[in-house]
C-alpha cells in the first residue's frame, strides 16, 4: 500500500492535539499575540479592521440565510440570540446616526435588516423546526446585567446622557449576545455545517474587533483610552472586547479541529462553550 503522506500543516495540528490543555491555552494565546503582530503590520490604517470585523458578520448572517432558503428547517439555531444581536445593532446603529453618521452607520443597517429577515423566518415561516426547548438560556440574564452596567459605566463624553448609555448598552450587549447560540449548540452537541460556519464567522468577527481596539490603543500610546472618557468605561470597552472573542475561542479550536479533520458535521464534547 502506498503510504498517505501527512502536510505540515497536518503534522503540526496532530502534534497540538496530543498536547495538555495548558499547553494547547498557552499556544493560543501565543497565536493571537502573533496574529496582532502581524495585523499592526500588514493594515496600515487600523479601523479598516473594524470595518473588517462587521463584514465578516454580514458574511455569517449571509451563510445563516443560505440555511434557512436551501434547507427550509432553522434548526440548531437560536433565536434568541438573532434577537439580542438585533437589539444591540438597533442601539448601535441608532448611536451610529446620532453621534458618528459614516460607513459603520451602513453596514449596521444591512446586518440589522438581514438579522431581523433570519427572526421573521425562524419565528413565522420555520417555526415547525425550532428548538424551542434547547434555547433555553433567560434572556433577563444578560439583559438585566447589561442595563444596570450601561446605566453606571458609560461614556464621559459630551454626548446626551441617553446616547451615552445607549452606547454602553450596545458595546455590553453584544459581548454576550453568542451565549444562546452557544447553549443550543451544548444542548444538541452536534452542529450541522451552516450554524457552525455563521458562529464560526462571529469568532472571527470579534477577533477583528478585538483587534481593532488592541491595536489603536497600542498605536496612540493609551491616549485613545483618555479620549474615551474616564473613570471604568474605557477599561469596561476593552473587557468586553476580550470577553467576547473568549467566548468563541473555545468553539472556534474545535471547529478547525472538525475542518482539518475532513468532518462535515462538528460534534462537540461535554463542556465545550
Amino acid at each position: 500500500m502506498k503510504a498517505t503522506t501527512k502536510t505540515p500543516i497536518h503534522v503540526v495540528w496532530s502534534w497540538v492535539r496530543r498536547q495538555p490543555p495548558k499547553v494547547k491555552a498557552f499556544l493560543a494565546v501565543v497565536t493571537g499575540m502573533a496574529a496582532l503582530v502581524l495585523l499592526r503590520f500588514i493594515v496600515h490604517d487600523h479601523d479598516n479592521l473594524f470595518v473588517a470585523a462587521e463584514a465578516v458578520h454580514s458574511i455569517g448572517i449571509c451563510v445563516l440565510i443560505y440555511k434557512l432558503m436551501k434547507e427550509k428547517t432553522c434548526a440548531g439555531l437560536s433565536l434568541k440570540s438573532q434577537e439580542l444581536t438585533a437589539i444591540f445593532l438597533a442601539v448601535r446603529l441608532y448611536c451610529s446616526i446620532v453621534m458618528e453618521y459614516d460607513i459603520h452607520t451602513i453596514l449596521d443597517l444591512a446586518t440589522l435588516g438581514t438579522t431581523l429577515w433570519v427572526i421573521f423566518m425562524i419565528r413565522f415561516k420555520l417555526r415547525a423546526s425550532y428548538m424551542e426547548d434547547k434555547d433555553n438560556f433567560p434572556l433577563y440574564y444578560v439583559l438585566a446585567p447589561c442595563v444596570a452596567l450601561a446605566v453606571f459605566i458609560h461614556p464621559s463624553t459630551s454626548h446626551n446622557i441617553i446616547n451615552r448609555i445607549s452606547w454602553a448598552l450596545c458595546v455590553y450587549l453584544e459581548a454576550v449576545s453568542v451565549l444562546p447560540q452557544l447553549r443550543v449548540m451544548q444542548n444538541t452537541k452536534i452542529v450541522e455545517p451552516f450554524t457552525a460556519h455563521y458562529v464560526f464567522a462571529l469568532g472571527v468577527a470579534r477577533f477583528l474587533s478585538c483587534a481593532h481596539w488592541v491595536l489603536q490603543v497600542v498605536d496612540t500610546r493609551g491616549r485613545l483610552l483618555v479620549a474615551l472618557g474616564y473613570g471604568l468605561w474605557p477599561s469596561m470597552v476593552l473587557i468586553s472586547e476580550i470577553v467576547q472573542t473568549f467566548i468563541l475561542a473555545d468553539f472556534c479550536y474545535y471547529y478547525v479541529k472538525s475542518v482539518f479533520g475532513g468532518q462535515l458535521v462538528l460534534r462537540l464534547p461535554s463542556g465545550v462553550v
